[in-house]
């Protein structure tokens, strides 16, 4: 595209005059805004959902943004690259999510409030995409912070897809204890899930995460434990193994799928903006 020469040496104008006007607004301070822009960056040795491999227990790269307004309302987005090909868990090779919603403190009670609609996007991946309803209660206790939560799925396309559950929508209920260590960068986490209906595998089932994050400025290091309830036998008797053939083959199906639900150590590296 081409500027003409009067258009140029007007903008070029208009910027000289502001900046000589810049000063006489030196000594004024800004209100603060209303909306805050933050987000983060990650790398991990693997991505889990909800105890579940979604990147074939392979290293993976995340990224967020969240854009807040002061009255508590967000929007946000979050990507990762994730698991496809031959693996049992195939989403396709990327995530991304895309959610909003409204949190509040509930006046000196201590307790905080967050609600809202999480959808979650698989450009790769044959099942579709989905999404859930989500809402949860936090409350700090000294240095200790619990919450509890819910995720619900209603009906809809993604749920044609599961052979091992006639569930036409799925809920997600878990609690959270963290705590920072008093005079160390070091906070410890932890989660107790579980999942019902049409995101069962070969069953419901828990899923848990315990660790530590040691903070330096921006960057997060998190070592954590993850993992389910779930058992090879479980997938061996479940409909997800049931098409494999021989018994062999059932057992290295049973064993495929287990390798995704089994308890591993996850270790991330996260900066933040």
């Amino acid at each position: 595209m081409r500027t003409s020469s009067k258009a140029l040496v007007a903008a070029t104008f208009a910027a000289l005059s502001f900046a000589a006007a810049a000063p006489a607004f030196a000594d004024e301070a800004a209100p603060p805004s209303d909306i805050t822009i933050t987000g983060a960056a990650t790398i991990a040795s693997q991505y889990r959902f909800r105890g579940v491999a979604q990147s074939d227990n392979k290293p993976v790269v995340q990224g967020t943004i969240t854009i807040a307004h002061s009255s508590g309302f967000y929007v946000s987005t979050w990507a990762s690259s994730a698991s496809a090909g031959n693996s049992p868990i195939n989403i396709g090779g990327t995530e991304i999510d895309v959610y909003g919603g409204y949190t509040h403190a509930l006046g000196n009670s201590g307790f905080t409030i967050d609600g809202g609609l999480y959808g979650y996007i698989y450009p790769g991946a044959t099942t579709g995409n989905y999404w859930e309803v989500y809402g949860s209660l936090a409350k700090g206790i000294g240095p200790v912070t619990a919450k509890v939560g819910a995720n619900f799925a209603p009906a809809q396309k993604v749920f044609n897809y599961n052979f091992t559950s006639t569930h036409r929508g799925n809920l997600y209920v878990y609690g959270e204890l963290g705590a920072a260590i008093p005079g160390t960068p070091l906070s410890f986490h932890s989660h107790l899930a579980h999942t019902g209906g049409g995101f069962d595998l070969p069953k419901p089932y828990f899923d848990y995460n315990v660790g530590i994050t040691a903070k330096y400025k921006n960057l997060a290091l998190d070592a954590s434990v993850v993992g389910t309830n779930m058992h090879q036998s479980d997938f061996a008797k479940s409909g997800l193994c049931s098409g494999a053939g021989s018994a062999g083959a059932i057992d290295v199906c049973s064993n495929s799928f287990y390798r995704t639900t089994k308890p591993v150590g996850v270790v991330s590296l996260t900066a933040s903006f």
